[in-house]
């Protein structure tokens, strides 16, 4: 006759992978049923199109300049106007979108990645490990953010350099990163401290399963779903934080085109030429709101107490 506990161990799902299969489902149904979900999901693909194919969109190219259009005002022919070199603001918005989306996207993969490792390492172990650990991320968490993102970025560059494209798109992603994943190490700190105590977590480590097969195949499937939610909603602020920076003059910069960097052209021509900060401007704030009301939809879909 088999054991009570033996027959509990044999017919619990390995890792709580139905159970987490089944909140996942639950989610999607109820995502489904709700327009906010609907409404920024939709916004979010139509900037993804944007960003990714943006010939769908314009044929015109972005850095043409022609000074006879310099401030002219909206038109049937530009439907956002020109700047002050005469370039398409409509076609520098849309092709904009694209380095915009990297940075935000790109930094919350990557603030993700460094809190989710470090705080299931500290909310695992424990101890003096979870308190140094703690420590650390309260120094970066203690840090505000333009200073040190300007700290940052004038010394990885000179003010008389001229690095390529790619390096100020890669420095800014960093300088995001670096001073944000204290947030996502928290959160998944948090989540690690309550999965670790249900009882397929202590029926593994109890048979002598190695941490690293724990914290991957039992811990981390059930720990997700909030540092998801943070970063769906971490995405939009990065988008308006690259556009901070870029305002500053610390962050992207021309050659690159950028909403961030179409506000900081505007800047100095707001009163005279309002419609060149109008729309990057609008375009920022449509994009961040979409993403933080999709993360506040999955987040009330995958709490139960929601529901």
């Amino acid at each position: 006759m088999t054991e009570p506990s033996e027959l509990q161990l044999s017919e619990a799902p390995p890792g709580g992978l139905t159970r987490q299969g089944s909140l996942w489902g639950d989610a999607w149904r109820e995502l489904r049923r709700k327009p906010r979900f609907v409404i920024s999901a939709a916004i979010i693909l139509v900037v993804l199109l944007m960003a990714v194919v943006p010939s769908l969109f314009t044929s015109v190219d972005p850095n043409f300049a022609d000074l006879d259009h310099s401030r002219a005002l909206p038109s049937g022919d530009a439907w956002f106007g020109y700047d002050l070199q005469g370039r398409n603001l409509f076609a520098r918005t849309v092709y904009g979108t694209r380095a915009s989306l990297i940075v935000g996207v790109t930094s919350a993969l990557l603030t993700v990645l460094i809190g989710s490792v470090i705080g299931i390492v500290a909310g695992y172990y424990g101890k003096w490990l979870d308190s140094l650990l703690s420590r650390f991320g309260d120094i970066f968490a203690g840090m505000p953010f333009v200073l040190g993102a300007i700290v940052i970025l004038t010394t990885l560059n000179a003010p008389t350099s001229n690095p390529s494209q790619t390096r100020i798109i890669v420095q800014v992603v960093l300088s995001i990163a670096v001073l944000s994943w204290p947030v996502a190490m928290r959160i998944m700190r948090s989540a690690t401290l309550v999965a670790k105590q249900l009882d397929y977590v202590k029926a593994a480590r109890g048979l002598g399963a190695s941490p690293f097969r724990i914290i991957f195949r039992h811990l981390l499937p059930n720990t997700l779903a909030p540092v998801m939610v943070y970063a769906t909603i971490a995405v939009g602020a990065f988008i308006g934080a690259e556009a901070t920076l870029a305002f500053l003059g610390i962050g992207l910069r021309p050659p690159v085109v950028s909403w961030g960097v179409m506000i900081s052209d505007s800047s100095n021509y707001v009163r005279t030429v309002p419609h060149m900060l109008l729309f990057p401007a609008a375009f920022v704030t449509i994009t961040v709101l979409a993403f933080v009301m999709l993360g506040d939809a999955v987040r009330d879909a995958l709490d139960p107490k929601s529901r």
